[in-house]
């Protein structure tokens, strides 16, 4: 668990005043008597209910965990949330675009599986704030279950050939190799993802070629979840 700890590091309504057409036929109404009580309101209208926050009672229900950090791992939440029925297919690392994990997202099985998880949170999990999501902002994010590793400090001038031949001796998918430039001073700083066939290899990866040089860089793999 450590190893893998180590791997790791969102009418009122108008009413139409008739005009009095004439004085006469206001008297010729009948005197209606004035009384005290008050009116009772008029039943609420169903069909004006605002549907989104009627709370669901049956089918799946999406969350965002807050609080997380570089060695959250996907099992220290299912353990902290036993008993709503999650498994790490369950989960979604949220990443920022420079890789810094700041919320995990929670598919939950029923609303009582939430509503027991947030009272977990409120009595055991203090570091944590779990918030509702939308189904939207869980589609979004990229599942990347512990197969891809990211690789960081390559080398400005280095290609797909060079990644290569940093992780010989691997088993990767060669064809998902892409590399993003993150911006800082004095330069820029590139790194690589790559897809792996399992966790198993892309752990096997990182233990392999942690802290190796690509060209005279000296790279860091970094597995994400």
């Amino acid at each position: 668990m450590s190893l893998l700890r180590n791997a790791i590091k969102s009418s009122v309504s108008l009413r139409t005043i008739k005009p009095i057409h004439s004085l006469p036929s206001l008297l010729r109404q009948s005197p209606k008597h004035f009384s005290t009580e008050t009116e009772a309101p008029p039943p609420p209208n169903d069909a004006s209910i605002d549907l989104f926050l009627q709370t669901p009672t049956k089918g799946v229900v999406y969350g965002k965990l807050l609080g997380i950090s570089r060695q959250t791992l996907k099992s220290d939440i299912i353990n902290l949330l036993e008993g709503c029925n999650l498994t790490p297919d369950d989960l979604k690392v949220n990443y920022t675009r420079n890789y810094m994990p700041f919320a995990m997202m929670v598919q939950f099985p029923s609303f009582s599986a939430y509503d027991n998880a947030f009272r977990l949170i409120g009595r055991k999990g203090r570091l944590y704030r779990l918030e509702r999501a939308e189904q939207s902002e869980w589609d979004i994010v990229m599942p990347y279950n512990g197969k891809t590793v990211l690789l960081q400090n390559v080398p400005r001038i280095a290609v797909a050939e060079d990644v290569e031949r940093f992780l010989s001796g691997c088993e990767y998918e060669a064809s998902s190799i892409s590399f993003m430039l993150r911006q800082s001073l004095p330069d820029s700083i590139k790194w690589a993802t790559v897809r792996f066939p399992s966790q198993t290899q892309a752990m096997d990866a990182f233990i392999r070629k942690n802290r190796g040089f690509c060209l005279n860089n000296q790279v860091s793999v970094r597995v994400l979840q």
